[in-house]
């Protein structure tokens, strides 16, 4: 329930029998005592004349928001370069980011040579890919072996920085190479903005810089969360039987040390 004119708006969650008074004051709204069966009270309390609105949000359950949609993989494959004209920017309120990076991959590239190093990172984005998309992630970018992935749902981002640790082993053994590739994790929740960028979507803004830092102090076969994620009553569910450990750390750009949550042995 809301006014026409600007101002506050109350939520009820309606079961049935009589309807809350709604009272109305000066850029605020609540409701009150419970009403007649039938009947809608409204109380104005504010200086001047309000109308009311009364809105069901059933359909909001069904809706499709930025957030949600800008972390489907198939509609970036499809639409990613279409959603925004060039310059324009969206504010993204809730989204989960991660960044991975391979450990010790310049040594890779010296010890078997670019090609065969190349082929090998290659075969991994292909592994992380399908990691994401069947976490209802989305692949955001790569940026040499590192890559960005994002995800609507933090609960998602968990089971999958977990399904990545948990199955690089049998990824490795698939390898002709001889070669353990140790992926790096980090992960961040909390408000972003997209943004057109050489032809796709991508997000920038402070989660953006902190997701990449996180990965930084991830150590390899291990995850890092933010307080913001590892918080997540979902993410708390999967993680309740882990084994964690917490910390903090100067990341570069932050004024104050940052703590977060490892999973040294996610399994």
């Amino acid at each position: 329930m809301r006014t026409l004119e600007p101002g506050g708006e109350v939520e009820v969650d309606y079961q049935g029998g009589g309807f809350p008074e709604v009272i109305a004051g000066d850029g605020n709204m609540r409701t009150g005592e419970q009403g007649t069966f039938g009947k809608v009270a409204l109380r104005n309390d504010s200086k001047k004349r309000l109308t009311l609105l009364i809105e069901h949000c059933e359909w909001l359950d069904n809706i499709l928001t930025a957030d949600k949609v800008s972390t489907l993989q198939a509609f970036r494959e499809l639409c990613g370069n279409q959603v925004l004209r060039a310059g324009d920017d969206a504010a993204i309120e809730h989204i989960t980011l991660v960044f991975s990076d391979l450990r010790g991959s310049t040594a890779l590239y010296n010890r078997i040579g670019d090609g065969p190093a190349y082929h090998l990172v290659r075969e991994h984005f292909a592994f992380m890919a399908a990691e994401v998309r069947d976490h209802n992630g989305a692949i955001i970018k790569t940026i040499g072996d590192a890559v960005m992935a994002a995800f609507g749902e933090p609960g998602d981002t968990v089971a999958a920085m977990l399904s990545i640790q948990s199955h690089i082993a049998t990824f490795n053994d698939a390898q002709e190479e001889e070669e353990t590739l140790v992926i790096k994790l980090g992960g961040h929740a909390g408000r972003t903005i997209a943004v057109n960028l050489n032809g796709r979507l991508d997000y920038f803004g402070t989660t953006v810089n902190l997701a990449a830092r996180l990965q930084q102090e991830s150590e390899g076969g291990d995850i890092v969360l933010s307080d913001a994620l590892a918080g997540d009553p979902a993410v708390k569910e999967i993680t309740e039987n882990q084994p964690l450990e917490t910390g903090a750390a100067e990341m570069k750009g932050f004024d104050e040390p940052i703590a977060y949550i490892r999973l040294r042995s996610p399994s």
